[in-house]
């Protein structure tokens, strides 16, 4: 194997272009004829030879760098099976050019020599099964590649009693600055024996030794002791990714912001647009994970996997990531059953759909369906119905569709016959849903006979504006403010939707068989159409806004105190076990002095 290029400097570590929408443009000098002419003659041409470029072209992929990050937390996933608990995504330095680098490590089953050799070659996969993530060979590469120029992997295995200690070196860097025509990746293998690590050596010691220097010379670490001691805080097994020589964006800037979050790692300029209309609905809307996960790898994490994990954590800069489950989020939710027809001779698959509005409706237009594959999120908050219809405002889904397949960025999929069906098939479920709950968020129902009953309702019980307009009234000429109403607002919205509930219940049971009628008929994929508006009821609208705009500022008040208070609890509970603790050290030394009293007496 080659060795690094002599009279290299230490400027020479990096590229010339750190922007990787731009480095693959960029062009480097030809690899030395003589290079050639020696691989011709040692009959090196035998095996087909794989151009550099193409590992930035391969990475090109993914067009999102949290799509990247989410491949190498996929692996760590995937070796649940192995014994896995935890995937640590944190920042370190390198300590060579003080240039911050990625980290991720996990405690699964480790990779032996020839894993690693698969993990690094391109296209190669052994991951056949129907629940692990990975399957095109091709993550480890693209990933890496996508978020820095290069990657170094440590990993430790055991395999038959037999303990190995395996490193790789993954360098557009190294390739580029010294000309390779060829993608060279030096390994270094070690077995631990008797606790005394030794070098394992399966080509020559020369290329053994080459592959030791080659490393040392354009990796993060100077000497082999320092290489080694990557594998310290690791217990029997696990695996260790550096990714270092971070992309940068057009300004020069690290494409991953590490400095702004201590708890995250964000993506610049991508959070800017909101699209919201007020201040106060920025504010609320900047908040929500459908906004978040775009720049936020927490929030983009913790809706990653549909099913909450039971005895494993993505632990992101030191915190673990709290796990969310967007169908527990959703208020009037309901469960709808689509059967897809996959094939003609393959078994019926049954998919459940849950559709439910966002519980900040109907003050925000979050709407989306969330579509999952293999519980990986592929597809978060994807616009089935287009943005300018008010039909299906803030109405959000959710979904596992195990049988279409994902692209191979797992950020979108096939555009296959099968795929539109489901988007035909969504669209209808979405309008159906629409149609028999929007008036539960202040929308006119759709259904004329519907919308007469429900108006007649709120005429009948004087509607919950009119009692709301009371309170307000009272409270303003008290010299009041809005918040002194909210005992009052939480029994107006329940009022007002017990209310709308009674508008709707002679159409329960026609809705219900509705319902029944939809989930029998799966396989009837026909379109719908989506051209009519619902229409606003402009009675209750302004007053739910006000409503809801406040619930949501005094629940996030609420989560802030409740916090607050576990904090406080946690801290007298500490006092008072340390004051019983004195308490009993007093009473023993109280009852010594008495027994010595008594033995002088």
């Amino acid at each position: 194997m080659a060795g690094g290029a002599s009279g290299v400097d230490g400027g020479g570590r990096s590229l010339d272009c750190r922007s990787f929408w731009k480095a693959g443009a960029s062009e480097g000098p030809s690899a030395p004829i003589r290079e050639f002419h020696d691989a011709l003659e040692t009959g090196d041409f035998d095996r087909a030879r794989v151009h550099p470029k193409f590992l930035h072209t391969n990475a090109t992929s993914h067009k999102w760098a949290f799509g990247a990050i989410s491949e190498l937390l996929d692996n760590a996933v995937d070796e649940i099976c192995n014994g896995a608990t935890f995937i640590k995504v944190d920042k370190s330095t390198n300590t060579k050019d003080n240039s911050p680098m990625l980290v991720f490590q996990d405690d699964g089953g480790g990779m032996d020599p020839e894993g690693v050799r698969q993990c690094m070659s391109l296209g190669f996969s052994t991951k056949k099964s129907k629940t692990t993530i990975g399957q095109y060979g091709n993550g480890f590469k693209t990933s890496t590649m996508r978020l820095g120029a290069d990657a170094i992997v440590c990993t430790r295995a055991i395999r038959e009693s037999k303990v190995t200690l395996s490193i790789g070196l993954l360098s557009y860097t190294f390739l580029r600055r010294t000309m390779k025509d060829d993608i060279v990746v030096p390994m270094l293998d070690f077995e631990v024996q008797d606790g005394h690590i030794a070098p394992l050596v399966y080509g020559s010691q020369g290329d053994w030794d080459s592959s030791l220097k080659i490393i040392l010379d354009w990796s993060p670490f100077s000497s082999k002791e320092e290489l080694l001691q990557q594998f310290e805080d690791m217990d029997s097994h696990g695996t260790k990714v550096v990714i270092y020589n971070l992309w940068m964006n057009d300004d020069g800037l690290l494409e991953l912001d590490f400095d702004d979050d201590d708890e995250d790692i964000l993506l610049r300029d991508q959070g800017q647009n909101s699209g919201a209309s007020t201040k106060i609905q920025k504010e609320i809307i900047q908040q929500h994970i459908s906004h978040r996960l775009r720049f936020s790898l927490r929030a983009y994490s913790s809706i990653l996997y549909l099913k909450k994990f039971e005895n494993f954590q993505i632990i992101l800069r030191g915190k673990p990531v709290e796990q969310i489950n967007i169908a527990d989020e959703l208020k009037f939710k309901k469960v709808v059953t689509y059967k897809p027809q996959v094939s003609h001779d393959s078994q019926v698959v049954s998919v459940k759909v849950d559709i439910g509005f966002a519980k900040e409706a109907p003050v925000l237009g979050i709407f989306g369906i969330n579509v999952y594959h293999k519980n990986r999120l592929i597809m978060p908050f994807w616009k089935v119905l287009q943005e300018a219809s008010s039909r299906g405002r803030s109405v959000i889904g959710v979904l596992e569709a195990n049988f279409i397949e994902p692209a191979h960025d797992k950020q979108d999929f096939e555009r296959t016959p099968l795929f539109i069906r489901l988007e035909t098939k969504l669209k209808q479920i979405i309008v159906d849903y629409w149609k028999e709950k929007c008036h539960l968020i202040g929308y006119q129902p759709i259904d004329p006979k519907l919308r007469s009953q429900y108006k007649a309702a709120l005429q009948d019980s004087g509607g919950p504006r009119a009692k709301i307009r009371h309170e307000a009234s009272t409270v303003q000429k008290a010299g009041g403010h809005l918040s002194n109403l909210l005992p009052q607002t939480y029994d107006d919205v329940e009022a007002f939707r017990l209310t709308a509930n009674r508008a709707g219940s002679a159409l329960h049971s026609s809705g219900q068989a509705q319902e029944d009628s939809m989930d029998s008929a799966g396989l009837e994929e026909d379109l719908v159409d989506i051209g009519s508006l619902g229409v606003l009821d402009p009675n209750c609208n302004e007053k739910l806004s006000e409503e809801n705009l406040v619930l949501f500022t005094r629940r996030e008040d609420l989560r802030q105190r409740d916090t607050q208070l576990k904090q406080t609890i946690g801290e007298l509970e500490h006092e008072l076990e340390e004051t019983r603790r004195k308490c009993s050290q007093l009473a023993a030394e109280l009852q010594l002095r008495r027994s010595q009293q008594q033995h002088y007496m």
